[in-house]
């Protein structure tokens, strides 16, 4: 099979925002016609601008006017012009997915806490087209991180069942349960702003170090409970700083002390951390962040055991 162009990589990792009305209510010209759904035209700056609806470039020329009753998207790149290869790109992905795409990135809005990069409108509306392909000629793929998806971002994975069932309503596909992990690590991805390997990464390290503190302490963890998901989070912006480099510590070390001695228990498994840390990414944690993996460690143990 052929290679997929990578999407990301044709947008010169241009950042798109979307927008719902079509410049401002002026009336603008047709540019450049992709196909039936899609046409570009040029903003006040004269930057392009992708306009889509169904029908807009239907029976169009170059220089006319675009019908505005017809338009249902309308985004611009905040940077250098769009390229060629990312043009064809776009006029290779049906509307109907496009919208669809758009439907599941405004349920993730209202359904996520944090804010989702706008790049995801591009990256998401390309994983469901080129997952619709492959699911038509019976090639879907088996998501390894299933599991972790599950338990290390419950809400998102929730959104990516909720995107499976519109993907089913409006496309009528119905995609596997592997997919809605797929989605919901590309939410992860736009709330971290990183690139989908770095996403990938991260959320191994953080199975990685859940699963040390819990056959350290041999006990399951209380998914349902407050500090289990404050750490959560707190692993998951560890991991992102520990794969990019960006390492915190502070000069004050009598907090640390004091930490080590109060819970030494929790210390003695933030230590094997470090251990697992220091020989797979070569990188030995600082005493603020062994202090902080302590806390959040002692809160999970302390709440499970009742002590």
């Amino acid at each position: 099979m052929q290679a997929k162009p990578d999407l990301q990589d044709a947008l010169g990792r241009q950042v798109f925002c979307f927008l719902t009305v079509c410049n401002g209510g002026k009336c603008m010209k047709i540019e450049k016609i992709l196909n039936n759904n899609v046409v570009i035209t040029l903003d006040d700056r004269q930057q392009e601008t992708v306009v889509m609806g169904r029908g807009i470039g239907f029976k169009k020329n170059i220089g006319d006017r675009l019908d505005e009753s017809l338009i249902e998207k309308v985004f611009t790149p905040n940077g250098s012009a769009m390229t060629e290869r990312y043009q064809a790109l776009l006029a290779e992905i049906p509307l109907t997915c496009i919208t669809t795409a758009d439907k599941i990135i405004s349920l993730a809005r209202q359904r996520l806490p944090g804010k989702l990069h706008n790049i995801v409108y591009i990256t998401l509306t390309d994983h469901i087209h080129f997952a619709l392909q492959r699911h038509a000629q019976g090639l879907d793929i088996r998501n390894v991180l299933l599991w972790e998806i599950k338990k290390l971002y419950p809400a998102e994975f929730a959104v990516g069942l909720e995107a499976l069932a519109l993907i089913a309503q409006r496309l009528n596909a119905e995609l596997p349960e592997d997919e809605a992990g797929f989605i919901a690590l590309h939410l992860v991805n736009a709330q971290l702003n990183d690139e989908m390997k770095n996403t990938l990464h991260i959320t191994r390290v953080m199975q990685e170090i859940l699963n040390i503190v819990k056959y350290h302490f041999r006990f399951d963890y209380n998914e349902d409970a407050l500090s289990y998901h404050r750490f959560v989070t707190h692993l998951k912006f560890f991991a992102q700083r520990l794969l990019g480099s960006n390492y915190v510590d502070s000069e004050d070390d009598s907090l640390y002390q004091l930490v080590k001695a109060k819970y030494r228990e929790s210390f003695a498994c933030a230590g094997k951390i470090n251990q697992h840390i220091a020989a797979n990414y070569q990188h030995q944690l600082t005493g603020e962040e062994m202090m902080f993996l302590t806390i959040h460690i002692e809160r999970v143990r302390s709440e499970i055991s009742g002590t």
